[in-house]
């Protein structure tokens, strides 16, 4: 079971995911993951049904809660924002057209990497006015963009667009705990600290042998 097949089913974005998620994981092994689906969603439906449940009594108690909740009074017009790049998924969109219509939303943008989080979508962004949203934060609190500026023409971009896709996935690091071999940029960076920080040897006299360490230097 994943984040978006909840989202799908119609959960709220929110604790409500995480918390479906890990009872969606007590389930016994064998049971057919369309089943597991059809009883999460009885829940939403009817949540005040299975509060004392204790797999999903807890779930059930959040999602009845959240219908008694107000609900915001949303701006008159959403807030202006931009979108960088083409092609972004429908959730992102629609996440950063839900985002603009809150009352504190300021101003907002979607980075060209956007795709749909658990509230905020993830690359987007959003400022407020006296508040702070700790949630928009999201679970990819590492997760950035960069820019590089090629000495290229823009025009080049296509001829070289085979080369340049190759270099990007040789050259990008993908992956929870995931690292470049850098062996080579390694050893320059320690021969560039070592001779920032090298002192001349000191001055032998007339006929004098220099030691091993000296030679070295």
């Amino acid at each position: 079971m994943k984040a978006k097949e909840l989202l799908k089913l119609g959960f709220p974005e929110g604790p409500a995911i995480g918390i479906a998620l890990r009872a969606a994981q007590q389930f016994p092994p064998d049971i057919p993951h369309e089943s597991i689906e059809q009883q999460l969603k009885k829940v939403l439906e009817e949540p005040a049904a299975f509060v004392e449940h204790p797999q999903l009594g807890e779930l059930a108690e959040l999602l009845a809660h959240k219908r008694e909740e107000p609900k915001f009074v949303e701006r008159d017009s959403p807030a202006p924002y931009q979108i960088w790049g083409q092609g972004l998924e429908q959730g992102a969109l629609e996440q950063m057209r839900q985002s603009v219509r809150l009352p504190v939303a300021v101003q907002g943008a979607l980075m060209p990497d956007a795709h749909q989080g658990y509230g905020l979508p993830i690359g987007g962004v959003l400022a407020t006015e006296k508040a702070v949203i700790p949630y928009a934060v999201g679970v990819d609190i590492a997760c950035r963009m960069k820019l590089t500026v090629f000495d290229v023409p823009a025009a080049d971009l296509d001829r070289l667009e085979d080369q340049l896709t190759r270099t990007l996935n040789r050259e990008t690091n993908f992956g929870t705990g995931g690292h470049l071999p850098k062996a080579g940029a390694a050893r320059c960076a320690r021969r560039s600290t070592l001779e920032r920080h090298a002192v001349d040897p000191p001055a032998l006299p007339q006929g004098a042998r220099a030691t091993r360490h000296q030679r070295l230097r």
